[in-house]
């Protein structure tokens, strides 16, 4: 299954997890991948092409959205709708579910 079907079906990989965990307030680019190390401790990053790849699925689907253009420096500021939380929040209890499949099996 591609990354692409991953979100079509509504689920999120762990790049598009944490680039919409980290616009539940507003950041561009480089924001978004600083926050993103620093929350994970930087056991997670994501390089430039994987973001802006990433971004550009979120914003066609449409669980993320322009939030503003910076004129003086042309960043672009992105921030997650609210069907983009919705999905963040299903997608919480859906990872809650595999963790909780592994732990019964581990025991």
């Amino acid at each position: 299954m591609s990354r692409t079907d991953s979100l079509e079906m509504g689920e999120l990989t762990d790049t598009a997890f944490y680039i919409l965990l980290s616009l539940v307030e507003a950041k561009h680019g480089y924001l978004i991948m600083k926050s993103i190390e620093t929350m994970t401790n930087n056991q997670f990053s994501i390089g430039p092409a994987s973001m802006y790849t990433t971004i550009k699925k979120l914003l066609a689907a449409e669980f993320i959205e322009l939030y503003k253009e910076e004129e003086d420096d042309k960043r672009k500021t992105y921030i997650a709708t609210e069907k983009g939380i919705g999905l963040l929040r299903k997608e919480v209890e859906r990872r809650k579910g595999m963790i909780r499949h592994a732990e019964q099996i581990l025991k």
